[in-house]
């Protein structure tokens, strides 16, 4: 176990820079967690750590990847959350790979805030979603906000990047449904049967589908609600409509 106490130690450069730039990140195929309960997660997903920073001297002792262990203002210094917890590590990216028959996935359209996409990614995996699939200007998923919030989704969710012309033929050759939530006077609301395979598309937040993504799907649904109510935020609606393909697929609703 290595201690360091200098802001400039390489070790400590690195982490610094997985947490604030997208494309160091892409380049080392590396992504930054924060957290003892995501290290319990990562650990437990078998995901390989090929570094840990920390100032609980127990964890850095115990722990059975590479550990340094810092003084806890210093790792404040490198982490880029603005509560930063005194444990970062670093998380080589899984496997994302498109499966190659799945029954059920969820596309996100140009989704941008880092919390939505963390909350559709943890609903996903707690609805077991075998794809998630982006399309179009989405946010970074290993982006340390994006990472905190998918809560060890990140460990378990099978995610790709598509464009619309390789979504619709990986959708066609799946022989999966495109349906699009949309508010759409026409959209079919959500409560009846949907088809066994299927694949539902959510936009951006503040535009919804792309009309080049809208263009292309099977149909459309929506979700229930009183008139005076606008829409719903991304990661509720989501999640509601992933609920609505697990109860539908289970037959039942779970208690």
């Amino acid at each position: 176990m290595q201690q360091i106490t200098s802001r400039k130690n390489p070790q400590l450069q690195h982490l610094k820079k997985l947490g604030t730039d997208r494309a160091y990140r892409e380049i080392t195929g590396v992504f930054l967690c924060d957290g003892l309960k995501l290290y319990e997660e990562a650990r437990q997903a078998g995901m390989e750590i090929p570094l840990l920073a920390t100032s609980y001297q127990e964890l850095a002792t115990d722990a059975t990847c590479p550990v340094v262990l810092v003084p806890e203002d210093v790792l404040h210094s490198i982490s880029p959350l603005k509560n930063p917890q005194p444990l970062l590590f670093a998380c080589i990216m899984p496997d994302n790979t498109p499966i190659a028959t799945p029954k059920q996935a969820l596309i996100l359209d140009g989704i941008q805030d880092p919390g939505n996409m963390g909350t559709l990614l943890r609903s996903a995996t707690a609805f077991g979603i075998e794809q998630v699939i982006l399309v179009g200007d989405c946010v970074d998923i290993y982006n340390p906000k994006t990472v905190r919030a998918a809560m060890g989704a990140l460990f378990r969710q099978r995610v790709c990047m598509m464009t619309i012309e390789e979504l619709v033929e990986y959708t066609n050759q799946n022989g999966l449904t495109l349906l699009g939530a949309a508010l759409k006077e026409d959209a079919k609301a959500i409560g009846g049967p949907l088809p066994e395979r299927v694949a539902i598309a959510i936009g951006n937040e503040g535009q919804g589908l792309s009309t080049a993504l809208l263009s292309q799907c099977h149909g459309t649904i929506k979700i229930p609600m009183e008139a005076y109510t606008e829409s719903l935020n991304a990661g509720v609606a989501g999640s509601i409509l992933l609920w609505e393909l697990y109860r539908n697929r289970e037959g039942t609703i779970h208690g």
